[in-house]
């Protein structure tokens, strides 16, 4: 068992850096209504002007940096695990990432 999962790691590792992005965004998908709703209550005392401005800096710079910084995070995360079971460390965490959505009703 172990050399099939090691074989799966092998297979995958040319690819850590774009399932990461990948693992990234889906988290922003399945979580970012929860940071809008969170910017939308905190923005709510402000002028019309701000408020907008500031969604649209959040939208613009804050998701594509967390994009941006967060996928190398999550790459750096895997790294913590045996080179034989990271590609397994990614199929879970999109498992587990489904499995959230599902929960959220997002399937």
């Amino acid at each position: 068992m172990t050399s099939v999962i090691a074989e799966l790691s092998r297979i995958l590792s040319p690819y850590y850096s774009e399932m990461s992005l990948m693992l990234m965004a889906t988290l922003l998908v399945v979580y970012g209504d929860v940071i809008n709703k969170y910017i939308k209550n905190v923005l709510a005392p402000c002028h019309f002007i701000l408020r907008v401005s500031l969604f649209v800096l959040l939208c613009a710079f804050g998701y594509g940096m967390m994009t941006l910084y967060g996928a190398p995070f999550i790459r750096h995360i895997i790294a913590f695990l045996p080179w034989q079971y990271q590609g397994l460390g990614f199929i879970s965490a999109f498992l587990l990432l489904g499995l959230l959505a599902e929960q959220r009703r997002y399937i």
